[in-house]
């Protein structure tokens, strides 16, 4: 079966920001945070500060994968011109995302160079309370701020790619999204980690009513990091193929992309691991696992 990872990120060295301040690699795969936390990011043998697309092009290629989305966030730290670089030294298989802090000074000058210089087709942005946007600036409107910019995106035929955090964080406004994709209806927006519920989530409707407010003809979302996001659960991850399930019942098939996010989730699983779940959870048939892992991701990414 062909696999495309629709959520993988690389860089060249660790420079992270988020409400820890600034990240700082120290060397074996960790980093450390302005305020004094240490934190494991690469796994062993993948990089010792970095996990350069070298690498990520070579793991990918020995589990079978074909193509790969990478995207970029505070987490890692913004690597626009490596991502581009990356895309340049292997077309067939990355296609890549640019990004920027909305809130910048130059923010239209940096989308604008990141859309006519650097040529990325796919713009994201990590909102997030934990490692994003809202990590480190007050809490804002997702739908205030970030309209502007999907009507950029949308007259461009980029695709919008939003990571909103968990339910719970102030970053959290399904009802945003929900509000974005109706003012730009031409615009493809996916939402990383299918919205990233935990185990908290798992007895609670707020899951099932957020994505009922975004079942919607251009919304879509990956699976990236539904395992780690259910920890100390393991493999096979029942709750969250239950998410995963519940997911597929409210938006349909066609609206689902796998994808790991890669590298830190590779700590905790091996890659083949966060493949096979999905196919032994018995969530889909044959036909609909050849779409979450190849076909929809091919629909709605640009790639050569």
């Amino acid at each position: 079966m062909k696999i495309i990872d629709a959520h993988v990120h690389v860089f060249q060295n660790l420079q992270g920001f988020r409400g820890e301040g600034e990240l700082y690699p120290i060397g074996n795969g960790k980093g450390r945070w302005a305020n004094g936390d240490i934190i494991e990011m690469i796994p062993e043998g993948l990089g010792d500060k970095g996990f350069t697309y070298e690498t990520c092009h070579r793991v990918l290629k020995e589990n079978g994968v074909e193509k790969a989305v990478l995207l970029q966030g505070s987490f890692y730290g913004f690597a626009n011109e490596y991502v581009a670089e990356a895309v340049r030294a292997y077309p067939e298989m990355f296609v890549g995302a640019g990004t920027f802090d909305p809130m910048a000074r130059y923010a239209d000058m940096i989308y604008d160079r990141l859309t006519r210089e650097l040529g990325f087709r796919i713009m994201k942005f990590e909102t997030s309370s934990g490692g994003g946007f809202m990590s480190y600036h007050h809490p804002f409107d997702l739908a205030e701020v970030f309209i502007p910019i999907a009507e950029k995106c949308e007259k461009n035929s980029q695709v919008l790619v939003l990571d909103i955090g968990s339910p719970g964080m102030s970053s959290f406004q399904p009802e945003a999204v929900r509000k974005i994709a109706l003012k730009c209806p031409g615009l493809k927006i996916v939402v990383c980690h299918l919205l990233a519920p935990t185990l908290a989530d798992k007895d609670t409707e707020y899951f099932k009513e957020s994505m009922e407010k975004l079942a919607l003809p251009n919304v879509y979302f990956d699976l990236a990091a539904v395992p780690f996001n259910v920890q100390p659960e393991t493999y096979p991850f029942p709750t969250g193929c239950e998410f995963i399930k519940s997911a597929k019942d409210i938006v349909g098939v066609d609206k689902l992309m796998w994808g790991t996010d890669i590298p830190s989730v590779l700590i905790q699983n091996s890659y083949k691991k966060l493949t096979e779940y999905l196919s032994e959870g018995n969530i889909f048939t044959k036909e609909e696992l050849e779409k979450v892992y190849y076909k929809n991701a091919l629909e709605v990414y640009p790639f050569l």
